[in-house]
């Protein structure tokens, strides 16, 4: 399968490395030193394209790969208050997108196991619950794409909380969420891949759910499988169509 890889800091590297381990070939590479060759003919040349750029640059990587009718799988986080205009172009044109917040697939079953864990754990409102997210301090964005999916799992199981608020420990005043606000507290500490804890406490105890990458190799290795499944499909599509889940 051919690759592109749009975004090739850290992240783009370690696909890249995956990728070629797999057999995968990679035929372009953009970041912001190249960005005049995210051109159709080029993005033509690959089976799929993986997204790991900023932000900023999300958006106009998707829609150029959707332009071009390359399928695409996005780990870039940060722009899904486009998700819907994403979402309406896709399907519009035929195209062909899966996203993600994380890809891995320890997080993946994190993600299924937190869910469960919501609808058990509202049966008992004498605890309460937080997300603690710590990443590296190289991340534009927070929360983390993560924590906020272990929010909406936690807030579609536990009906006592409404929303989920963010509060970046060491920038300012110190937020303290309401009774039926689910409160994410993002820490952000040099070299940390990526830990995410989901912490219910009562008065007699914590119960304490938790997930620590050791470095970003998972969130790569997932990001290649999404491209060999998305290869040859159209439509939009979630990490959870790909990762199918049962107990």
């Amino acid at each position: 399968m051919n690759i592109a890889l749009l975004g090739y800091g850290k992240m783009g590297h370690i696909i890249e490395d995956v990728a070629l381990s797999r057999g995968h070939q990679v035929v372009l590479t953009i970041d912001a030193h190249n960005l005049d060759e995210l051109t159709s003919e080029n993005l033509q040349k690959a089976d799929v394209a993986i997204n790991f750029s900023t932000p900023d640059s999300a958006l106009s990587n998707i829609r150029a790969c959707i332009d071009a009718g390359v399928p695409v799988v996005v780990g870039t986080t940060g722009w899904y208050g486009h998700l819907q205009d994403i979402k309406n172009k896709c399907e519009g044109s035929n195209g062909s997108v899966l996203y993600a917040s994380n890809f891995s697939v320890g997080v993946n079953v994190f993600f299924f196991v937190n869910k469960i864990l919501a609808k058990l754990m509202d049966r008992y409102p004498q605890y309460d619950v937080q997300v603690e997210e710590i990443h590296h301090t190289q991340k534009l964005d927070a929360p983390s794409g993560t924590a906020m999916t272990i929010a909406e799992g936690i807030l579609a199981g536990v009906k006592r909380k409404r929303e989920w608020v963010n509060d970046v420990v060491g920038t300012g005043e110190e937020l303290v969420a309401k009774g039926d606000q689910l409160l994410i507290e993002s820490h952000r500490i040099e070299d940390v891949p990526g830990t995410h804890t989901v912490i219910y406490s009562s008065e007699v105890d914590d119960i304490e759910f938790k997930h620590t990458a050791h470095n970003r190799s998972g969130f790569a290795f997932g990001a290649v499988l999404a491209a060999e499944w998305l290869k040859g499909k159209t439509g939009f599509y979630t990490v959870d169509d790909m990762f199918d889940f049962s107990v």
